[in-house]
């Protein structure tokens, strides 16, 4: 049975806060708080009175409505209005945005305990109450509009003598909340990520609520707030949403709970049929056509079109999601899933993602319980009609062919191809596909994700390099996997072992010795892989001959680009970082890669109160973010010596030299392979029969020589080339002389 409440027409518009207030306060305590233009109103003038009840307008009290020095009563027309209500200036002008024209002035709405700036238009409101509207906001034809004094903005705190229950939750990378973490305005993916992460320190864990807590006031009272030149028209339920300057809502069913942020420089819009309920929206947003979204945070220029669904979950920046499903995940920066059929459930997905048409990640069960999760690292790519079932875990920048995966995988080679071939009922996995057959979209890849990021805020230093110290890590794991695989696969040919019983040291340097000086032998094997696949079947490793040199080659351009990157001034400078360098664990905390014990001392100093908060810890991003390139290059220059088998005391300007004219031929082969891969797309006969000639096919998808990425990768050669000349130039001409701070 509805409870509905009878209370007298006198009270409507008064009594906001049903608590009792602190002694020596009111019920607009906090509302004049919220708007300090609260001492710049005055009282109605008697004229003013008159023309307002000439207009139809009616008022429970004219005592308790309040305008400015240049207010014009013939603009406030047909309104009802209950409670303290002030309007700003009213002049004799009107509002256009996107050939909506409207009158300025308050006009056939009914208003309780409403704050207004200069020049607003308010059309046709139904219902609108406890709002503080900006300068030059337009409203119209709004169903219901109104703050409750409990009202939390979508953050997932708890008002005075609110229960426990009533906190909002987002229950991510798990279906059974076992990783639910609190949302909050301000929720950066790396804030995601740690809470999500180390569920079995609890001490952590409660600092993390306990940022979030102290973040916001608990205080019942606080008013809607609508920024300046915000337009907002045809919607039906607008409650408990505050929102920023210059955003635009238009037909929305229903916003319930929500903070849009959004200013001039970073507009977020808000479009037809959408339902977003209990979420914190970022600057640039934008959210279209029917989507429906519950319990969620979009990272700033994230954005939801197309009757996308997004529940539970975290979208990072710069990502798109349209049509599709997702449930429970944890989406890093610059991920892309645009069909209509695809599902994401359970998931922490790490950035520079895509998902196909018909991909389903994440729905198959292997447990009794809801309680599976997918790990996917950055470039996950899983491609038309995949299937993948929890738990499964998969390196950098892994692509997935059309197949139904029945087992849980554990695929830790990174740039693999996945297949799963049914004929040989086996699972075939590629390293080092992209390197070998589409140069072009892993070097795209990289550099279209910068060029797009939008963010105006960039406390996180994204890395968007396909080369770069977490996918360098597992290329190294990765040339011992293959080693010890080789191996294995050579000591099972009849006739080799002799009977010599042999160690996994043995196996690893036979397979090693292989690869190095009988690459045709090593192509010639079945080469077999284990624990990547939970099932009885083989797991083959595919031309590994070529995948391993290729690996080695690129670990070696990592370490050249950035010593080169560096400017370092001179060989001795050099030879003193290398005294330092060491490889290790990167962590990568919301698409900021982080040595691990960076990450161990941030946990440290949380548990310790050292850093106290989340402005703090965001803080601590920054400062992270400014000894990247430092860490970085350490980690190169170790990655490098130790591909090379040479120690830092070993290293001479003379072995580096040659080591970047190598790095050279390197880059001259991405840049032919950049250009080669895409070429097939021009020559294969088959995308030619769309195309009368030539001619029309290089104008309906653009020729390759005007290709602007392809031009932009031949001019990086030359700049390449060209800093390899000036830095051995440089050295030979200088003393060798140490400079500090590198």
């Amino acid at each position: 049975m509805n409870n509905i409440q009878k209370r007298p027409l006198s009270a409507l518009g008064y009594n906001f806060i049903e608590k009792a207030l602190p002694e020596g306060k009111d019920e607009y305590y906090l509302r004049n708080e919220q708007w300090n233009k609260h001492d710049q109103y005055r009282r109605l003038q008697a004229h003013e009175v008159e023309a307002l009840v000439r207009n139809d307008n009616t008022s429970d009290d004219w005592n308790n409505i309040f305008v400015s020095h240049e207010f014009n009563p013939q603009l406030v027309q047909h309104c009802h209005f209950y409670g303290m209500v002030r309007i700003g200036k009213l002049e004799p002008y009107y509002l256009e945005f996107h050939n909506l024209r409207l009158p300025v002035g308050l006009y056939n709405s009914t208003i309780c305990a409403c704050d207004f700036g200069d020049n607003v238009v308010v059309h046709n409101v139904n219902y609108l109450s406890h709002y503080i509207l900006g300068n030059e906001v337009i409203v119209a034809n709004v169903n219901e509009m109104a703050t409750t004094d409990y009202a939390k903005f979508g953050n997932g705190i708890l008002k005075e003598a609110e229960s426990e229950s009533g906190r909002i939750r987002l229950e991510l990378c798990n279906e059974n909340g076992g990783r639910s973490v609190l949302p909050f305005d301000g929720m950066l993916p790396g804030d995601a990520y740690l809470w999500t992460r180390y569920r079995d320190d609890e001490k952590l864990q409660d600092q993390f609520k306990a940022f979030t807590e102290k973040q916001f006031d608990k205080r019942r009272g606080y008013y809607g707030m609508v920024g300046d030149r915000t337009v907002i028209k045809n919607c039906k339920i607008i409650k408990d949403v505050t929102i920023g300057t210059d955003a635009y809502l238009k037909g929305a069913n229903k916003l319930k709970n929500l903070t849009i942020n959004s200013n001039g420089n970073a507009a977020s819009q808000i479009g037809e049929g959408c339902e977003l309920v209990n979420g914190i929206i970022g600057y640039g947003c934008r959210v279209f056509y029917g989507v429906k979204a519950v319990r969620f945070v979009m990272a700033s220029h994230s954005q939801l079109k197309y009757g996308a669904r997004l529940i539970n979950s975290y979208l990072g920046n710069n990502a798109t999601i349209s049509c599709c499903e997702v449930l429970n995940s944890l989406i890093f920066p610059a991920h892309e899933q645009h069909h209509n059929n695809s599902f994401l459930c359970a998931a922490l997905v790490m950035g520079q993602s895509n998902m196909a048409a018909g991909a389903t990640i994440g729905s198959n069960h292997n447990s009794r319980g809801a309680d599976g999760e997918i790990i996917a690292g950055r470039g996950f790519w899983p491609g038309l009609c995949v299937s993948l079932k929890h738990n499964s875990k998969f390196a950098s920048f892994t692509l997935i062919s059309k197949g139904n995966y029945m087992s849980e995988l554990n695929i830790n080679i990174p740039f693999s191809l996945v297949l799963n071939d049914e004929h040989d009922n086996r699972l075939k996995v590629m390293p080092g596909y992209w390197f070998m057959h589409n140069m072009y979209a892993i070097a795209r890849n990289s550099w279209k994700y910068v060029d797009r990021d939008k963010r105006t805020d960039k406390t996180q230093l994204i890395e968007y390099d396909y080369l770069a110290p977490d996918s360098v890590e597992e290329m190294t794991t990765a040339l011992a996997i293959m080693e010890t695989a080789v191996g294995k696969a050579w000591y099972a040919v009849p006739g080799i072992v002799n009977g010599k019983e042999l160690t996994e040291k043995d196996i690893r340097n036979k397979g090693r010795e292989l690869l190095l000086n009988h690459p045709e032998e090593v192509a010639k094997l079945t080469i077999l892989a284990s624990g990547m696949e939970n099932s009885s079947r083989e797991v083959q490793l595919l031309k590994v001959h070529k995948a391993w040199p290729l690996f080695r080659e690129l670990i070696i351009l990592y370490g050249i680009k950035n010593i080169l990157d560096a400017n370092i001034a001179d060989y001795a400078t050099l030879q003193n970082v290398a005294q330092h360098a060491q490889r290790g664990e990167w962590i990568n905390v919301g698409g900021q890669l982080m040595k691990a014990e960076t990450v161990a001392r941030l946990k440290a100093d949380i548990r310790e109160n050292k850093i106290s908060g989340w402005p703090q810890l965001h803080e601590a991003y920054v400062e992270t973010g400014h000894a990247y390139p430092a860490d970085k290059l350490r980690h190169a220059i170790a990655s490098l010596l130790e591909i090379k088998e040479v120690s830092p005391m070993d290293l001479t300007p003379e072995l580096l030299s040659g080591w970047m004219d190598d790095s050279i031929r390197t880059m001259e082969w991405i840049t032919e392979n950049i250009r080669r891969s895409r070429e097939k797309d021009y020559k294969n006969p088959f995308r030619q029969l769309a195309y009368e000639n030539e001619k029309e096919m290089n104008l309906v998808v653009g020729s390759l020589e005007d290709n602007s990425f392809i031009t932009q990768t031949v001019s990086d050669l030359a700049a390449y080339k060209a800093s390899v000349k000036q830095i051995n130039d440089g050295w030979k001409l200088k003393k060798k002389t140490g400079v500090a701070g590198v």
